[in-house]
């Protein structure tokens, strides 16, 4: 459990009246690391790094992926899953959208069924990137889920998957060819999982980020989305997701 969060649970279940975003108060900090001496020695040996491109090569960086902060674009809960080769139609097929219900989805139309279904994020989207199509879902997870991961990755076919949950752990999952190489929560990156846990790493370094350390990574959403990038070679930018695209609910075999 992340740090952050584990303060802001306790400090919850101690009535100190702590939000789930922002920052966390000085005292309640304080008063957390007085009340759990092991966690503070823990996080005495937690470095928080920043990562960058220290050598520019003209391939994606975090500061690309800045504008994923700004909540309008996106939102505290986030899953976009970049899937190499199929067309916009077959992933929102293989995420388990009917044909006949695909059609044209604005973002207004996403907000109004998250209203209509107390942010039950059921719709997903479809941009088309070229060699790779990328899913979109605000408030949803479908793309991290082990059964939609082999599906859009089966028969050689490569997917990538970053997702952002503001009130639990974020997300990043690298699978091939139905297996998944490697995965791990990207503001900690050196606790890694998958039959190919090492898969990754040198793009981790290209990006200033240690894989063998057990750092805090600071901007750590931007810098999984530049990883994606990196190896993909696709960039999403905010112009993507101000039109209507291909899109629809969930609703088999998946969903439910």
């Amino acid at each position: 459990m992340e740090l952050s969060r584990r303060i802001r649970e306790w400090g919850r279940a101690q009535g100190l009246g702590v939000s789930d975003r922002g920052l966390i108060a000085s005292h309640v900090i304080d008063a957390f690391f007085a009340a759990n001496p092991d966690a503070l020695a823990a996080a005495d040996r937690i470095e928080l790094v920043r990562a960058t491109v220290r050598e520019p090569d003209g391939r994606a960086t975090p500061d690309d992926y800045a504008w994923q902060d700004d909540l309008w674009a996106l939102g505290p809960i986030y899953t976009l899953t970049f899937v190499q080769h199929p067309d916009e139609r077959e992933v929102l097929r293989r995420f388990g959208v009917a044909p006949q219900d695909i059609g044209p989805l604005t973002d207004d139309d996403v907000d109004e069924r998250l209203q209509a279904t107390d942010g039950h994020g059921d719709l997903v989207r479809a941009v088309d990137l070229g060699e790779w199509t990328v899913a979109v879902e605000k408030y949803g997870w479908q793309g991290l889920r082990p059964e939609v991961l082999l599906e859009l990755s089966r028969d050689g076919g490569r997917v990538i998957v970053v997702s952002r949950h503001d009130y639990a752990n974020h997300h990043f999952a690298y699978a091939a060819d139905g297996q998944v190489l490697t995965s791990f929560n990207p503001e900690f990156p050196g606790n890694r999982e998958g039959v190919a846990p090492d898969h990754l790493d040198e793009h981790l370094r290209e990006l200033g980020i240690d894989p063998a350390a057990d750092d805090q990574i600071d901007n750590h959403l931007p810098a999984a989305l530049a990883l994606v990038s990196r190896i993909s070679g696709a960039v999403l930018t905010p112009a993507h997701l101000s039109k209507p695209l291909p899109g629809g609910r969930v609703t088999a075999p998946f969903w439910g």
